[in-house]
């Protein structure tokens, strides 16, 4: 179905971060299949690890013990301090079980009508459920009538949250990503997450943090939320959980972790033994090359250098960012550059219609981040210059 405007190019072998087409062009990939290969393409270990796993066992549901999703959830709890996990697919699927969650914790409280608070800019998924939690009018015209029973504030806007609170008895969750994404690389005071956490201790409410794009590394920590002292109730993963291979996960810790009972949610595939060995792999290479140091350093290395390249063009509003998630805000549309960076050997994304998005794999090079300055610095000032000279 035309669900995409594809660019003009199809990928059929990868090598770190490093994409080629079907005429053995070589691409910087600066994008990771959105934030997906996070420990680069064609891993060897992680190859390895899919070819044994295919060769003994792919599938057999949840209605038998699955050993390795045993062993994922352990590492998944001890990494992050919580409690239980729900296995899915994807982020959207991993968003669902939380918001279900919510509502049936909600509902065992005697709320007949739960509410969840949700933040303008967000992306949650485009499931129905998720589509409604998401805050872009773009991303959900034409599916009317949404669902009822979310409450929607300004990002990084605390006291907001609080005055939803003071007037809807029927709220029992905030849904936040630390870190937006799709929402322009959007990133809060230091002490958001903080003052949401207060904020729903004093009222009961569970705090949700959806780390589908800025967790499992790309941070400079495990999970964003880790920069802070903050812990949250349910935690939600996907993209570079599996590295390519489809798996998501929804945390929870405490009073949450005991919600769901038998029957109240399901997944064919979710927890499958090929998806949990790409899951334990990833985690495996991560914390064995020491990734999210490498994050930390070279994603601190290019918002410094973007920043000081790009200071002073008019046109460009702000850089911003944390470890691999970068943002470069222009003021006005620039979709444009997508194309222009494909014909330089570059894979770039552009978010909110102005917002340059650069998630490369976490295996990243100094020369090879230093190409990726030199080369969108070019192209924006190329770029800018020509819009003002028209």
């Amino acid at each position: 179905m035309d669900t995409y405007a594809r660019l003009p190019v199809g990928f059929v072998r990868g090598e770190g971060v490093w994409l080629w087409d079907e005429n053995g062009r070589r691409y910087l990939d600066a994008v990771s299949g959105i934030a997906v290969a996070g420990i680069g393409h064609a891993h060897p270990r992680l190859a390895k690890a899919l070819a044994e796993q295919a060769a003994t066992l792919i599938h057999t549901s949840n209605l038998y013990r699955v050993p390795k999703q045993e062993e994922l959830a352990e590492r998944l709890c001890a990494l992050s301090g919580m409690d239980k996990v729900f296995f899915c697919n994807s982020g959207a699927e991993a968003n669902e079980a939380a918001i279900k969650l919510a509502r049936l914790w909600g509902h065992r409280k005697g709320i007949e009508i739960p509410n969840i608070i949700v933040m303008e800019k967000a992306f949650h998924g485009r499931t129905m459920a998720t589509l409604t939690a998401t805050g872009s009018r773009k991303v959900q015209a034409g599916f009317e009538p949404l669902l009822t029973g979310f409450a929607r504030v300004p990002y990084n806007d605390v006291p907001a949250v609080a005055q939803v609170g003071s007037h809807n008895k029927n709220v029992v969750a905030v849904l936040v990503e630390p870190y937006q994404g799709e929402g322009g690389v959007q990133v809060p005071e230091k002490s958001y997450l903080e003052g949401l956490r207060k904020v729903c201790d004093e009222n009961g409410w569970l705090l949700m943090l959806d780390e589908v794009q800025c967790g499992l590394g790309r941070s400079g920590k495990w999970f964003a939320f880790q920069h802070t002292s903050v812990k949250p109730d349910v935690m939600t993963l996907a993209k570079g959980l599996g590295s390519g291979v489809p798996v998501g996960a929804c945390l929870a810790a405490g009073e949450a972790g005991e919600v769901f009972k038998p029957g109240n949610h399901g997944s064919t595939f979710g927890g499958q033994p090929f998806a949990c060995a790409a899951a334990l792999t990833t985690l495996a290479i991560i914390e064995d090359e020491r990734l999210m140091a490498r994050a930390t350093d070279i994603g601190a290395s290019m918002l410094g250098a973007f920043a000081d390249r790009l200071k002073g063009i008019v046109g460009v509003t702000q850089v911003r960012g944390q470890g691999l998630l970068l943002g470069i805000e222009l003021d006005r549309p620039c979709g444009d550059l997508v194309k222009a960076a494909l014909e330089r050997g570059l894979l770039i994304n552009v978010t909110s219609d102005n917002v340059i998005r650069l998630l490369p794999p976490l295996t990243i090079k100094p020369a090879e981040a230093q190409q990726v300055i030199d080369t969108v610095c070019d192209l924006v000032t190329r770029f800018l210059c020509a819009r003002s000279a028209a």
